[in-house]
């Protein structure tokens, strides 16, 4: 069977663009080497590492708030086999609602390793092997862990964050190298469970690539939470044996810091990729991390090849993949659809969870810009205090002469569906005062977006 289009990879840009070339009347085929659906997001990143980040929370609760809250309970428990057993139920649950998606959208799913024969064919390495005849191709194959020249990932004791997701038991000490998104989640699921947990970050700074307000509220944070941070720590060796790791890293006094734990998490980034694909057969190039390079369109250097999400440039992030996806089926389609780059938020999911969209001050203060900042700290705030999450604020950044809103930084409960409200009003370029000006419900934590609002407008702030 020929097909329209035929998207390598099912990951939420993969799928996403697979339902959207469908809804557009296109012939549609997905290709996905794996049994399950979802890709890297669905089954062995965003979703199962939230799935653990709400039990932990929840257990922490109960050992350190409910009293306070009024709830009496013996001393909990972490009954881990169990916390693990409810990730995978939530996996198996997003998975099979994209298996369901596919055949509502009349879309033919093929199981196996997909690579180029030539720009219309594919072939398709699995139990048997077939060939997909197509017009046109999407590559949204995603990324992988990477790690160090001179660390061996045994997935035993050094281990990525596949295997952080499975673990046995819960670690006495894990050390975990890089104080990126990644890391630092995985770190606080194990911090809230009892686990010692050290962070060794090359960088002056936890999440690096965030606003710097953001990553010093953090680390108060996650140290209240008990969690070491070593920052600008060079790691030099890492050695296990079959009980321990020894992590060893020059600290900025020219001295060696060394670690040893029971587990070591190795979270220093991630690469595109695009292994084995056939790109050669087609004559598509990667760069040295293996992205493939695609114009403004998010067409490779083959006319009916497009590549999207991690593959191509730009944040690693399950929804800018996404938006990719919907933006390159409405291309083919021949509409004329947009995509903001500076708009797509990130998220740390924490808790408090931290969220950013738009300019940090460092890019401004880089680039020149006269801007004013406006703050807001979740401790004045009345629903922060009725619900015990009074560690945050709310940071924004506006035009000095305009008022334009340049940049939304929060670091607080809920911070990851608050940031939604910045992606809206700077797609619609507002200004600091319109959102100062807009009603805003009371109690909740949106009201310190409309205080900081306030703030950046002309320091006037009505609850500080």
């Amino acid at each position: 069977m020929k097909y329209d289009i035929t998207v390598i990879g099912s990951g939420p840009g993969g799928y996403v663009a697979a339902i959207r070339c469908a809804q557009l009347g296109m012939k549609v085929a997905i290709v996905e080497k794996y049994s399950t659906l979802g890709g890297t997001c669905l089954n062995v990143g965003c979703i199962p590492s939230k799935a653990l980040l709400d039990s932990s929370e929840h257990y922490h609760n109960a050992e350190h708030t409910f009293k306070e809250h009024g709830i009496d309970i013996p001393a909990p428990k972490v009954n881990f086999t169990q916390m693990i057993a409810r990730k995978g139920e939530v996996v198996k649950q997003n998975v099979e609602g994209i298996a369901y998606l596919m055949k509502k959208n009349k879309i033919d799913v093929f199981t196996g390793h997909g690579s180029f024969v030539n720009k219309n064919t594919i072939k398709v390495s699995g139990e048997k092997e077939e060939e997909i005849s197509t017009d046109k191709v999407i590559l949204a194959t995603g990324s992988k862990p990477t790690s160090l020249p001179f660390i061996e990932i045994d997935k035993k004791r050094v281990i990525t964050s596949t295997e952080a997701l499975v673990m046995k038991e819960v670690p006495k000490h894990l050390v975990i190298i890089g104080g990126g998104v990644i890391g630092l989640e995985l770190g606080s699921v194990y911090a809230r469970l009892g686990s010692e947990v050290s962070v060794v970050e090359y960088f002056d700074r936890i999440i690096p690539g965030m606003d710097s307000t953001m990553s010093k509220e953090l680390t108060k944070s996650l140290k209240k939470l008990g969690m070491k941070i070593y920052t600008k720590h060079k790691v030099t060796e890492v050695k296990s044996t079959a009980k321990t790791v020894t992590v060893k890293a020059d600290t900025p006094k020219g001295e060696v810091l060394e670690l040893k734990g029971d587990y070591c998490l190795v979270s220093v980034g991630r690469r595109a990729y695009t292994d084995k694909l056939g790109l050669e057969n087609v004559g598509i190039k990667t760069d040295k991390a293996g992205r493939i390079e695609t114009d403004d369109h998010l067409r490779t250097s083959v006319d009916n090849i497009y590549a999207i999400g991690d593959v191509v440039k730009g944040a690693m992030l399950a929804h800018k993949a996404e938006e990719e996806g919907v933006f390159v089926a409405e291309t083919i389609a021949g509409q004329k659809p947009h995509i903001n780059y500076n708009l797509i938020p990130g998220v740390v999911y924490t808790w408090p969870e931290v969220a950013g969209v738009g300019q940090t001050e460092e890019q401004l203060k880089e680039a020149g810009r006269a801007y004013k900042v406006g703050s807001f700290p979740y401790k004045a705030l009345g629903r922060a205090r009725a619900s015990m999450d009074t560690d945050g604020l709310v940071k924004v950044l506006a035009d000095k002469n305009t008022d334009e809103i340049l940049g939304l930084h929060i670091i607080g409960a809920r911070a990851a569906d608050m940031i939604a409200s910045g992606v809206t009003a700077m797609e619609f370029r507002a200004s600091a005062e319109d959102v100062s000006r807009m009603s805003h419900a009371h109690p909740t934590y949106m009201e310190a977006v409309k205080e900081a609002c306030l703030a950046a407008t002309d320091s006037r702030p009505i609850h500080m």
